[in-house]
């Protein structure tokens, strides 16, 4: 008899899980409170740009195993591109300087080692002052563990750390900064070469993901929000969506994969983070230079982060609380002289079609009391696991925890049926 798996919510996380477990043979049922999957990992068409653009500007690294193996078993790991090697260009808008920051081929950090490959103006004790980080604990802070100020800290430590944990570096977790670590700038190159979904986050991520979920017979409900569980013992024996209610037989599992709020409504007494940070996204209908890097690391301005797409600039804003109630326009001019500064644009032409993306609650703060109130994937029902990237994953809010945590509810769900 085949197993039914009740998948509550189509992010990433809920994607992931769902992919896994319709693989393993299991009859899977997706449902998703609003009309559309990937969460806060989507794109759509934007009319002020005339373009296809994501919420989101998110980089991957050829080191984040789990995304990477999710995309393949979707079909569109080839969709991942980025350059050949594990290379950063960097400018620093306040004086010009422009460095390429070279970590090379391998599975060690030997480019630390090289004056011509690291960060400009760096020394190698300047990178083993980092070392703390690596086996601090998730309860002590960033600020405690490192020195946070001077060059290296400045060109590189602090963008890597704000991007992973969206948080002013010197208050987030030492802990995750330092899973961020262990996983990157310590894996060596191999681990680092930058991966963006040029054709988009939907196209790459989650499209594909929900035409294999279909072809394997899975059933797929938008608008489909549920409200509240009934136990039955120590399982959850009933889904009740408000028009409809689903009796779950002896075998059947639910994989409960929604942000932190509606997880602790139908769940009292569970501990989720509480407070969370914005990110800004900005996207500029404007050809980039021909020889524009795919992703450029901006240093002394607004900007953090530059990508170039085919007919289009966008720009990361990270730990963006300070600009979510910032007028439109403003915003979009003071980043866009930032953009033509970073991109070398002469004479910084005329704003072109615009658009800002503010996702108010786009992580969880990634502080030491915010990460002790991430839960793990078991629940007091014996057939309810939780995934998210807010849950316990060993790793800040990204797409890598997303995945992590589908395919560990996943894994919950195959062993529990293999038990």
């Amino acid at each position: 008899m085949q197993k039914n798996t009740h998948i509550i919510g189509a992010g990433i996380s809920g994607l992931s899980a769902a992919v896994r477990l319709a693989n393993a043979g299991y009859r899977v049922h997706v449902h998703e409170a609003t009309q559309q999957a990937g969460g806060r990992c989507r794109s759509y068409f934007d009319a002020a740009t005339n373009l296809t653009i994501d919420n989101g500007n998110h980089l991957l690294l050829s080191g984040n195993h789990h995304a990477r193996a999710y995309a393949r078993s979707i079909g569109t790991e080839a969709g991942l591109v980025g350059p050949k090697l594990a290379q950063f260009p960097f400018v620093d808008i306040m004086t010009g300087q422009r460095w390429l920051l070279d970590l090379g081929e391998g599975k060690l950090p030997l480019w630390v080692f090289d004056e011509a490959r690291r960060v400009p103006d760096t020394k190698l004790f300047d990178y083993l002052a980092l070392m703390p980080l690596i086996w601090a604990g998730t309860g002590k802070l960033v600020g405690d563990t490192i020195p946070c100020k001077g060059t290296l800290y400045q060109r590189l430590v602090q963008p890597l750390l704000l991007a992973a944990l969206n948080v002013d570096p010197p208050e987030g977790s030492a802990g995750l900064a330092g899973a961020i670590v262990r996983e990157t700038l310590l894996a060596g190159g191999q681990a680092c070469r930058p991966l963006i979904a040029r054709e988009g986050l939907s196209a790459v991520l989650v499209e594909p993901a929900i035409k294999l979920l279909q072809d394997k017979g899975a059933s797929i409900q938008f608008g489909h929000e549920l409200r509240e569980f009934a136990a039955k013992g120590e399982a959850v024996g009933e889904l009740k969506f408000g028009s409809d209610t689903i009796a779950l037989g002896e075998g059947d599992v639910v994989v409960l994969a929604v942000p932190p709020r509606p997880a602790a409504a139908l769940l009292p007494g569970l501990k989720t983070p509480t407070k969370f940070r914005a990110i800004v996204n900005a996207h500029f209908r404007y050809d980039p230079p021909r020889d524009a890097a795919p992703i450029l690391g901006v240093v002394g301005g607004l900007v953090e982060w530059l990508f170039a797409f085919p007919q289009r600039l966008s720009v990361t804003i990270s730990n963006g609380d300070r600009l979510v109630d910032m007028p439109r326009e403003e915003l979009a001019l003071a980043i866009w002289r930032d953009v033509c500064k970073a991109a070398g644009l002469p004479g910084e032409p005329a704003l072109p079609p615009w658009q800002i993306v503010r996702e108010r609650r786009a992580t969880f703060e990634a502080t030491p009391e915010q990460n002790a109130l991430r839960p793990g994937p078991v629940t007091p029902f014996k057939n309810l696991f939780l995934a998210g990237d807010w849950t316990d994953t060993g790793l800040p809010a990204t797409i890598e925890g997303s995945v992590r945590s589908g395919d560990r509810a996943a894994d919950l769900v195959l062993a529990r049926h293999r038990a």
